[in-house]
């Protein structure tokens, strides 16, 4: 059995210079400790590369799962693929460096709490995390618009190939439920992703406009679904611990640094995931 610790970190945002300082103080606690990623390093290729370079080198082993941010198109990234392009890019980019990405085989944890398999996952949003008595996209969006809450999303994440990014969405979800359907029912998941799985932690957002950039309807049974351990997202900025029908869900967001100064003078986000007394399901 491994002797180190399985902790997660989220929304790390690295553009940020304050946050770029956390990261290169952000080191394990042993040699043999795996780190969990759930997205939203940053936005150009150089500054997620950079930090996941210098994560990969300090932890026995990093798994990744990407945010909207890291598939953005900035103007002022000399990396300028869209869609599932730049998603490609990017895991290309974490195999170089020995990061397992939601396109590898998921691992085994076998150190305290184990084991579990760890699935990062990638599946979007698409729109359906509506405010009560909005029925379509159109009329969700008109409303974002018209109160001035509205993700960069619409103006930098693309969805090609795709038509539109809920039918990427959709797609994702299929490839990772096929995915998901594999793996060894007698061992607990471990499942990562930026956006929650369920919509429940979108109902303390202070805009609920928001929530349609946060996640599907259609995963919303998956932790009950597939036996699941642990549920890591982030992207909300809000970091708790919640439980959904019994099973327990991490938010790990760093977030920006007007946020974590709230939350204290020092930043310290990651957590561990598992603990060696805990009873899995």
């Amino acid at each position: 059995m491994k002797a180190g610790n399985l902790v997660a970190v989220s929304d790390l945002h690295v553009a940020y210079a304050e946050n770029r300082r956390f990261v290169e103080g952000f080191r394990p606690e042993s040699d043999d400790d795996w780190l969990i990623i759930a997205g939203d390093v940053g936005e150009r290729a150089a500054d997620i590369e950079w930090a996941l370079s210098l994560l990969a080198r300090r932890f026995a082993q990093v798994i990744w799962a990407p945010g909207n941010h890291e598939l953005w198109t900035p103007k002022d990234d000399p990396v300028q693929l869209r869609g599932d392009d730049r998603y490609r890019y990017l895991v290309r980019m974490c195999r170089r460096l020995g990061i397992r990405t939601p396109e590898d085989p998921y691992l085994v944890w076998d150190g305290a709490g184990g084991p579990v398999t760890i699935a990062p996952l990638f599946v979007l949003y698409d729109y359906s995390f509506r405010v009560p008595g909005v029925n379509t996209k159109e009329e969700s969006l008109a409303l974002a618009y018209e109160t001035g809450v509205v993700c960069t999303d619409e103006l930098l994440l693309h969805p090609d190939p795709y038509p539109s990014r809920e039918e990427w969405c959709w797609a994702r979800v299929a490839e990772t439920e096929r995915r998901l359907d594999a793996c060894d029912p007698d061992v607990p998941l471990v499942l990562v992703n930026h956006y929650p799985l369920v919509r429940q932690p979108t109902r303390v957002l202070r805009y609920p406009k928001f929530a349609q950039w946060c996640g599907t309807e259609l995963t919303a049974d998956w932790h009950l679904k597939y036996r699941t351990a642990v549920a890591v997202y982030g992207h909300l900025h809000i970091p708790r611990t919640t439980f959904y029908d019994g099973v327990r869900f991490e938010e790990v967001s760093l977030g920006y640094p007007r946020e974590w100064r709230r939350r204290g003078t020092v930043p310290n986000p990651a957590r561990q995931v598992l603990v060696a007394h805990e009873l899995t399901p």
